[in-house]
């Protein structure tokens, strides 16, 4: 694994996920902790989902909670997971249980309420800056997210980042959520880039496993969910501290122009 002041992988330069290999032309982003600094926004959202389930307010009045509210930190490791899969895992039920469907609909409707308001402060520092330095050198940009489409697009209009991204992949859209690969497979198909010209930027291992089994290249912020340790053991090809790394790291992979030659000269 490489630092951002280089383009070797893991395998010290062959081509493919693990190497300097083709330019890079798409870079594909997740959102909640790598453009959007949502996780603590997310857990006081689940947390406010929790205690309107448990009072009967809202549109959704199902049958209620089993046991305690979950703590800020079982709901933080949940960030990353489709909704569906994460109240399933917080309320430990199938993902059929109605309390699973009713909790997903109470966290859809105070997110829109809670957090789209904040979402432009919620952006990470240079961000807008490093995205339209991106889209300046040539990059075209995508989001692969584990948020529902709608949400996600709601979400990047808000911060005024929407117009920015040529694709929004959510979970929805798909059969096979992150890890698997079929999100950034289908960010590729739609926008018709090889594997090998595109990287994926994420906090946690989910974008980065996807990553390496769409074969693509990736680089891992260590500013989200994640810790540097848990990253490490999905084998980024690059890891950033900062969005001002991540973009180092992607232009530093990018096609040089071709040297004139004498006679053109």
């Amino acid at each position: 694994m490489s630092d951002v002041s280089g383009v070797s992988g893991p395998s010290g330069g062959g081509p493919g996920p693990g190497g300097a290999g083709p330019g890079l032309r798409l870079a594909v982003f997740d959102l909640d902790g790598t453009l959007v600094d949502t996780p603590r926004a997310i857990v006081e959202t689940f947390e406010a989902a929790f205690a309107a389930m448990r009072t009967g307010t809202g549109p959704e009045r199902g049958p209620g909670v089993p046991g305690p509210t979950p703590g800020p930190e079982a709901i933080r490791a949940t960030i990353g997971m489709p909704l569906e899969r994460a109240w399933a895992t917080l309320l430990d039920l199938p993902a059929a249980d109605p309390r699973v469907a009713e909790g997903v609909e109470q966290y859809l409707r105070l997110f829109r309420e809670l957090v789209l308001p904040r979402s432009r402060d919620l952006l990470f520092p240079g961000v807008v800056e490093g995205l339209d330095a991106l889209r300046a050198a040539g990059f075209t940009l995508a989001v692969a997210t584990s948020k529902f489409y709608a949400s996600a697009d709601a979400l990047l209009t808000a911060a005024g980042l929407r117009e920015l991204f040529a694709e929004v992949i959510g979970a929805d859209q798909v059969t096979h959520p992150k890890p698997h690969p079929e999100s950034g497979e289908l960010v590729l198909a739609r926008l018709g880039v090889p594997a090998g010209a595109a990287v994926m930027v994420g906090d946690t291992t989910h974008d980065l496993l996807m990553a390496r089994a769409a074969g693509m290249r990736s680089v891992a912020v260590t500013y989200g969910i994640h810790s540097a340790a848990l990253l490490a053991g999905a084998e980024p090809t690059w890891v950033a501290g900062t969005f001002d790394e991540v973009v180092d790291a992607i232009t530093s992979a990018a096609p040089r122009p071709p040297r004139a030659t004498a006679a053109a000269r």
